[in-house]
């Protein structure tokens, strides 16, 4: 296909009925919001309602002219999208700078069909290119073209009709059932929507028949003359406390569960021929890609509840990744025996048993330990001297909790090397293990600061595409041998060859 002949196409007609029927949903909390405060006046209802549809029609059919005016078009080389009504505005994206293509299907959209399909250059969300909204079969042909033209597979003149490969009938990588989705809800409990809920109610407090944050008001309620629970005396406030109490965790547990619900419905992790097909999510359904040979480094984590029970959650970070989605989850609430063979299939390696792992530094932890009790030990010292009964109490339990805190670290954070990664654990209350390629970071980095430079320790920085990979408080010789080796690792690759499916066994 010649530049001269590319075809310039728009987006599915149905994508302005899709953008007019979500911009009258955003309208419904104003509209009533309005219809509240102006329910008793008449007169200004009469003159509301009609500049509201003004503005909605008026809205609308902007965004016909703006469908109107955008295309995009594939070439030999990139991909082209104009668009502008009084400007005209050209964008053209190499293939290769797009290292991935994902769809998206929002409620309303996935009611029509259509999906929105975003390349990812890797630069930062700002830099991605959006095209909303195309039929399915058309995200799946684009997502394919770019890929195999990224990957020269596509001759010149011809138009990559595949998709990628129908995987519903073979069994999944890994996939979460609604019990499985449910559970992970529980472990994911969140007071969000209580402080939701009160700033609402803070808002709207007018609107209700008494006032909520009456306490002496509530107290009445429960335990004045009449009520069931008078005479019982302060077991009637201990009851009210345990109730409300009681409220807030099922409103915990249910605003984890929801919102759980929402983004992990339907989980599903495939091993296709280009790469780990991931779809998942209730009213939002997304489906990704992520090329295996892409992926540079892995993300172990859990929590102090959830490492009781043997759940953890897998990410890989990508080429493909932003800053904004640095970690694509690849199985975020999971048994280990069930992470082992996903970490399999993007060639990397847990750690064996016999890795030989290092701890930070003592005067590195120590050094850490008296800077964080710098303000706390003064502040205790003079609170015994000047505060009354036993409030010095308060600055020394901070202290101890700072002190038991880096003594924790140190006992648990660690890092190690071998042949082929570069291995980072950290955290006690939520671990974390980070594993990455010696051969795909991008870089590595040493940092030191003043007290760094007196004490003999130093700090150890990898660069990848979705964020960075460090270690802190190495002894200023190991961190050089550390630096020395991950970069012959990564010159003695060719890194472009890594982006080719299959290269990095070759390069291992």
């Amino acid at each position: 296909m010649s530049e001269s002949s590319r075809e310039a196409r728009r987006t599915d007609p149905r994508t302005v009925v899709v953008q007019a029927a979500s911009y009258i949903i955003s309208f419904v909390p104003a509209a009533i919001a309005i219809f509240i405060f102006t329910r008793d006046e008449a007169d200004k209802m009469a003159f509301i309602v009609p500049v509201l549809a003004l503005l909605i029609a008026v809205n609308i059919g902007g965004k016909y002219l703006q469908w109107t005016r955008f295309t995009y078009a594939t070439g030999d080389a990139d991909i082209r999208v104009e668009k502008g009504l009084l400007s005209r505005a050209a964008r053209s994206v190499p293939y290769e700078r797009v290292q991935d293509v994902s769809l998206e299907q929002k409620l309303v959209p996935r009611l029509f069909g259509l999906v929105e399909v975003r390349f990812e250059t890797g630069a930062g969300g700002k830099e991605d290119l959006t095209l909303a909204y195309l039929t399915e079969a058309e995200g799946e042909r684009l997502r394919e073209l770019v890929r195999e033209r990224r990957e020269g597979t596509v001759p010149a003149g011809e138009v990559a009709a595949t998709q990628v490969q129908e995987t519903d009938d073979a069994p999944p990588l890994f996939a979460m059932d609604e019990k499985r989705v449910f559970t992970f809800g529980i472990f994911e409990f969140s007071l969000a929507v209580v402080a939701v809920i009160g700033g609402l109610a803070q808002q709207f407090e007018f609107l209700l028949p008494f006032e909520l944050w009456d306490i002496d008001g509530w107290q009445e309620r429960l335990t004045g003359p009449g009520q069931q629970l008078a005479g019982l005396g302060p077991l009637a406030q201990a009851i009210g406390i345990i109730f409300a109490l009681a409220t807030l965790a099922v409103l915990g547990f249910a605003t984890g569960i929801v919102r759980t619900a929402l983004r992990e419905w339907g989980f599903r992790l495939d091993r296709t021929d280009k790469g780990l097909r991931r779809r998942r999510g209730l009213l939002t359904r997304t489906d990704l890609v992520m090329p295996v040979h892409r992926v540079q480094a892995l993300r172990l984590e859990t929590g102090f509840l959830r490492r009781l029970f043997g759940w953890y959650g897998l990410k890989v970070i990508s080429l493909a990744s932003d800053s904004g989605a640095a970690n694509h989850e690849a199985a975020p609430f999971a048994q280990m025996d069930e992470i082992a063979p996903i970490v399999a299939e993007t060639g990397f390696e847990l750690p064996p048993e016999n890795t030989q792992w290092h701890r930070a530094m003592d005067r590195y932890r120590l050094d850490k330990m008296l800077l964080a009790s710098a303000l706390l030990l003064p502040a205790t010292v003079l609170t015994i001297f000047i505060a009354d009964s036993i409030q010095w109490l308060i600055p020394a339990g901070l202290l101890g909790a700072a002190i038991l805190h880096h003594w924790w670290r140190w006992r648990h954070d660690r890092h190690a090397i071998d042949a082929k990664q570069v291995y980072s654990r950290h955290g006690w209350f939520s671990p974390s293990l980070a594993i990455g390629s010696r051969v795909k970071l991008q870089s590595a980095e040493i940092l030191q600061g003043p007290i760094a430079r007196r004490r003999g320790y130093a700090s150890l920085l990898f660069g990848l595409a979705g964020g960075n990979l460090r270690i802190h408080g190495m002894p200023l010789e190991t961190a050089r041998l550390w630096r020395v080796q991950i970069l012959d690792s990564i010159s003695g690759t060719d890194f472009s060859d890594l982006l080719e499916p299959g290269a990095e066994a070759q390069a291992a």
